[in-house]
């Protein structure tokens, strides 16, 4: 089992060009291989390993099978950090007796896993290596595919290879500088859940009267994948525009607050690059 870190950014299929150029042309960075990835996510018929919080696919890359079981883990400073297990296969069936040693095999009939969605992207990648760091960004784009529907996928993956952990935050910060960014709490796997219809977000508003950063950042990935309106209350908000002005962005936190009151879609917001500076200014505690 190995430990994931990564911070997610969903962009404009028209911005990743743009984010590939401006990272391949920074200092202690090369663009490597181009792949084309297949990848099918199985549960069973009641969705047992999403309500889980626990994705399980088997994926294709060139002529090799590699079969993966992650959990969602846990958001910490913009980004997350989750358990997961992966081995490769022969070909395309899952193989039990892997799955059986995890933890996750004692709490799913493993006989009831059936494919349930599909996504099918390119994948291209930049290596940054800074000093001791190494990260991996991982730049897809591509769709999620259930029973003839879709759904677009667009993403930008910052993952920790080695080193230092607060790197992957200062080079998404830098990035949401040059094209629209937004920090999107919701996997792949979760969207895939969503279009099946296995997963039904709902933001969580919590016990206390004003909402915790990964709150807020949670509602407004909600409101981004189920295009409703995102539940802004400013009075909620008190905790946010604290950490706003010590951030030295309250004037971006009032325009963003101001769209989201106005009932400006999360989905419109996600083109210019307000959202995403703040989501990102704001994350780390």
């Amino acid at each position: 089992m190995a430990q994931e870190l990564e911070i997610k950014l969903s962009v404009a299929q028209s911005d990743l060009d743009r984010a590939i150029d401006w990272l391949s042309g920074q200092p202690n960075t090369r663009q490597s291989e181009t792949l084309q990835l297949g990848n099918t996510y199985f549960d069973t018929p009641d969705g047992d390993l999403n309500r889980q919080k626990i994705a399980l696919r088997i994926r294709k890359m060139g002529d090799r099978y590699i079969q993966t079981l992650k959990t969602r883990g846990e958001f910490v400073d913009g980004a997350h950090r989750r358990q997961e297990w992966e081995w490769p296969l022969i070909g395309t069936t899952l193989n039990m007796g892997l799955i059986a040693d995890t933890p996750v095999g004692q709490s799913v009939n493993l006989a009831e896993l059936q494919p349930v969605f599909e996504t099918n992207f390119e994948r291209r990648v930049v290596m940054i290596e800074q000093g001791d760091t190494l990260i991996e960004v991982a730049i897809d784009s591509g769709e999620i595919a259930v029973e003839g529907r879709s759904r677009l996928l667009n993403e930008i993956e910052f993952e920790l290879k080695s080193g230092d952990a607060a790197a992957l935050l200062a080079w998404a910060r830098r990035l949401a500088d040059e094209v629209p960014v937004f920090l999107n709490l919701i996997s792949k796997a979760e969207q895939g859940y969503y279009l099946a219809g296995l997963y039904h977000p709902a933001p969580d508003a919590g016990e206390e009267p004003e909402l915790a950063v990964n709150e807020f950042l949670f509602a407004l990935s909600v409101s981004w994948l189920t295009g409703s309106p995102a539940p802004v209350d400013e009075e909620a908000l008190g905790n946010i525009g604290r950490l706003a002005d010590e951030r030295g962005v309250s004037e971006l936190y009032h325009r963003v607050v101001r769209a989201l009151v106005n009932g400006t879609p999360v989905s419109d917001m996600v083109s210019h690059r307000e959202l995403g500076q703040l989501q990102l200014a704001i994350a780390a505690g």
